[in-house]
């Protein structure tokens, strides 16, 4: 089953039509200046005749703006998950391009079952060496590979920590994101912290994880503790890609007979 790549925000096209003018810009926005300083005028002249039906309406009217401000940060956060492709809006469909080149990772022998990692022959892949989009396409392919269901690369802009999305063999929703650090970067808890704040509550995730190609900090692996998210650090996705390390939904397994 190929790997669906979404990025967080497609851009779309403009319509394109007559310039408006700038002498009518300035008329309409002078007219509505206009009413809401006739308005204000109005609505002073009333409150000076009526003050106490005046200041109930205030008093009614400042919980409707507290709501209206309080709601906008959480529509907000909607509609970027939603072009983060987590909550598709109604009447929106982003494209899913195909990514340029994903890299090659050898499919599991006969030996392998219930999605758990079996021993491969070498090399598995250089992990360094790949771009950021490469490195998030050969997690993909290897969470695929080891029996992975409706594998999705979705890192980009908007992706809210997530880059890949999959169904783990036993049915979880596993949400993955990729840090590909040098050897002298680790990834620190903050990294952690900010994953830790929409693995759960956006993403929906039954199983998180951080792959790295580097090492995470004594603080990161406690706060992952702590939050239920698997670390993998370089040398576990080394192990991972050649089989003989676990996937991060269970352990190595191979059939004797």
């Amino acid at each position: 089953m190929p790997i669906r790549r979404t990025r967080g925000v497609t851009p779309r096209p403009r319509a394109t039509g007559a310039p408006r003018s700038p002498l009518l810009a300035l008329a309409l926005a002078g007219a509505v200046i206009g009413a809401a300083v006739l308005l204000f005028v109005r609505f002073a002249h009333w409150a000076g005749a009526h003050p106490v039906t005046a200041v109930l309406l205030a008093l009614l009217a400042l919980p409707v703006l507290y709501v209206l401000f309080r709601a906008m940060p959480r529509a907000r956060e909607l509609r970027r998950a939603a072009r983060a492709g987590m909550i598709p809006p109604a009447g929106e469909e982003e494209a899913a391009p195909e990514p340029a080149s994903a890299p090659q990772v050898p499919p599991a022998p006969a030996g392998a079952h219930d999605g758990l990692t079996a021993v491969l022959p070498p090399p598995a892949p250089d992990f360094s060496a790949l771009d950021p989009d490469g490195f998030e396409a050969a997690v993909a392919a290897l969470c695929e590979r080891d029996g992975c269901q409706e594998v999705e690369v979705v890192g980009g802009a908007g992706d809210l920590g997530a880059d890949v999305l999959a169904t783990a063999p036993d049915g979880r929703r596993v949400v993955v994101q990729c840090k590909q650090y040098g050897p002298d970067h680790k990834v620190g808890s903050q990294d952690l912290q900010r994953f830790g704040g929409t693995c759960w509550t956006v993403h929906g995730a039954q199983l998180a994880a951080v792959v790295t190609t580097s090492e995470f900090t004594a603080p990161a692996l406690e706060y992952a503790e702590t939050c239920g998210i698997r670390c993998v650090d370089g040398t576990a996705l080394a192990a991972w890609a050649e089989g003989s390390g676990a996937a991060p939904w269970g352990p190595a397994m191979l059939d004797t007979a």
